[in-house]
């Protein structure tokens, strides 16, 4: 009834434009984008096709014998056309199941996609991970707005947003990713001996490569970057990739500054504004002065899970 071929490069048009018509796709499975640190990855993505015709797709990668939803993204599991049933969704993970039994897999680590990212519900794959007897074996927090409850800033949140406008600062949107990769360099590496995800390189050509939906919007104190948040526009959610502000930013105030700017005004005709994760080890550990601020601009809970299942 279906067939569960391997991705390759001369299927990237027909993968393309089925991301496109999906009702759970955003930009990050575009090939363009992850594609762009493929010399990480061995991609193993799967194309299921029904009657010759292209029904779901499943961004993933191998290691050794364990097949992951991408790990290059922050989400992933299968993609749906509009006409998918449930039925077939249980049909297509036993297809897939025996391809990959076939390829030699042995175990399946899933990422599902938080619902805010579906046109329209899409959450069959859960209930079949539930058939299957998979484990949950991570799940991250993440903050989010909903436009159709938007709650108000805390007093904190505020005060900095009084601060900032009184001295000046102005919030507009940039290209200058050097400067503000300089600034979330050094407070990863001060707070947490880390680097951004992306290098400077990588994150300019995925910019260039995705213009209208990796956008850079700064908040200026005279003609200096103090602060600064990386967006991803997908069709409803507004999601911030990266958050930082220098000293001065933080002292003035300059995030409450910068978010008031995109929440109630930029971005104001989205479903959905997300602030993504302040989990870390699969959920583990909750990063409480990270989702404080974010839960002071009206963020609640959305959570991201992982799942596991033996083949």
């Amino acid at each position: 009834m279906f067939e569960v071929v391997r991705y390759n490069v001369r299927l990237k048009a027909a993968w393309n434009q089925f991301v496109s018509n999906s009702r759970n796709g955003t930009f990050l499975f575009y090939r363009d984008y992850m594609d762009y640190h493929s010399d990480r990855f061995e991609d193993y993505s799967l194309m299921i096709y029904r009657k010759g015709n292209l029904c779901a797709l499943y961004p993933a990668n191998k290691v050794d014998n364990i097949l992951y939803s991408h790990q290059g993204l922050t989400y992933g599991g299968l993609l749906f056309s509009f006409k998918i049933s449930a039925e077939d969704v249980l049909l297509i993970f036993q297809y897939i199941n025996s391809f990959l039994k076939d390829q030699g897999i042995v175990k399946v680590i899933y990422k599902a996609m938080p619902w805010i990212y579906h046109i329209c519900p899409a959450e069959e794959d859960l209930y079949a991970l539930f058939r299957l007897r998979a484990k949950l074996i991570g799940r991250n927090l993440s903050s989010t707005i909903c436009r159709s409850h938007v709650l108000k800033f805390t007093e904190s949140r505020k005060s900095g947003l009084r601060k900032a406008i009184k001295n000046n600062i102005i919030v507009k949107e940039s290209d200058d990713f050097d400067s503000f990769w300089h600034i979330l360099s050094d407070n990863l590496n001060q707070k947490y001996s880390t680097s951004p995800v992306h290098s400077i390189d990588e994150i300019k050509l995925l910019h260039e490569r995705f213009p209208d939906e990796i956008k850079l919007f700064v908040a200026l104190l005279g003609q200096n970057i103090i602060a600064g948040t990386v967006i991803y526009v997908t069709r409803q959610v507004i999601h911030t990739q990266y958050i930082s502000a220098n000293p001065i930013g933080k002292e003035l105030g300059a995030l409450d500054l910068l978010f008031d700017h995109l929440i109630n005004h930029e971005f104001q005709s989205y479903p959905y504004f997300d602030f993504g994760q302040s989990t870390e080890n699969n959920g583990s550990f909750l990063n409480q002065s990270l989702i404080f601020q974010k839960e002071g601009f009206g963020g609640r809970g959305v959570v991201y899970d992982i799942y596991e299942y033996d083949l």
